[in-house]
């Protein structure tokens, strides 16, 4: 059995506070085949609440592909004080939509990216179904993004990297301005070199043609040193392509030492797709990104220095940080 671990490892964060969460909220989207479900996780006290939209993986668990998953990670935020919003996806596996002829099937990429463009289009009617909100308790302009997996890419797609799809002339800009921050957990790599393995090339193709040359938006990229995935890639280096292959200036990555791709369980409470059990990872990781969040979204907000000097300082440091 796992040991205990605290709310937040080592790293400070702020006194945490009971939680709201409703859903669904559902929104009806012109196109969609189904309408747009989220779930939102509120503290239960507290204005002008900064928010994160939280982008699940693609994984093959019936539920954890959805709003309905990465619970250590949303109730954790809400807690300590973000508005979370988590939709699900047309790629979740409770959809049944991954094996049909829809376009962009089964990853649904583009229409990742534009369920996040819909919900800050729409967070008004949003905040008029939450009960709680209608007092537009959420602060616009303090948003933040954070996706695991294929979650990760969605990110990275909102901060400005492209994919061709070979059907297209050129790649869509799938960005938008009004995400501040980003943090990308175990995202795919770029595809275009001899260590893409054939059986991402013939399942999901469009991964090869990932691009974050012009990936310019403020980011956090989180990779595990165990995460090696031959079915995608044979280069240790894959996960941190997002970092390696973007824009410098505004780049921070953490390595988490002993971390395979569930980042030991951050995808649910007990989840059986967690090959790397740790809370005491997944405590560290959530407050890392937390910290990191509330200084990028609030510039005077010292949280990511003292994460970062408690991470450094510690006994047995989790991680390290490395940036560009």
């Amino acid at each position: 059995m796992s040991k205990p671990y605290s709310d937040a490892a080592n790293i400070p964060v702020n006194a945490s506070q009971p939680v709201l969460t409703y859903h669904p909220v559902t929104l009806d989207v012109p196109g969609r085949p189904v309408p747009l479900e989220v779930k939102v996780s509120i503290p239960a006290t507290g204005t002008d609440l900064p928010l994160i939209l939280l982008s699940h993986g693609h994984g093959l668990a019936n539920f954890l592909s959805s709003y309905n998953g990465y619970g250590p990670l949303a109730n954790f935020f809400a807690a300590h004080g973000f508005a979370v919003i988590q939709p699900t996806h047309l790629d979740s596996t409770a959809l049944g939509l991954r094996d049909t002829d829809l376009k962009d099937a089964p990853l649904f990429w583009r229409d990742r990216a534009t369920d996040m463009h819909n919900i800050l289009d729409r967070l008004d009617d949003i905040e008029a179904a939450v009960p709680g909100l209608a007092e537009r308790r959420i602060d616009r302009d303090r948003v933040g993004a954070v996706g695991h997996s294929l979650g990760g890419n969605t990110v990275s797609l909102l901060l400005g990297a492209q994919m061709l799809d070979p059907d297209d002339d050129r790649p869509k800009d799938l960005s938008d301005s009004r995400v501040k921050a980003g943090v990308l957990i175990g995202a795919p790599g770029t595809g275009n070199d001899e260590h893409f393995a054939e059986w991402a090339k013939t399942n999901y193709p469009v991964l090869y043609y990932t691009d974050f040359e012009r990936m310019t938006g403020t980011s956090l990229i989180i990779v595990g040193d165990q995460d090696l995935n031959p079915n995608f890639s044979n280069r240790l280096s894959y996960r941190a392509d997002a970092y390696s292959a973007s824009p410098g200036g505004n780049k921070t990555m953490v390595t988490m030492y002993g971390a395979g791709h569930i980042f030991g369980g951050i995808s649910g409470y007990d989840a059986a797709e967690t090959d790397d059990e740790n809370p005491e990872r997944v405590a560290t990781l959530r407050a890392l990104v937390w910290a990191y969040l509330r200084s990028r979204l609030y510039s005077a907000d010292p949280s990511w220095k003292n994460a970062v000097n408690a991470l450094e300082n510690g006994e047995d440091p989790m991680a390290k940080v490395e940036t560009r």
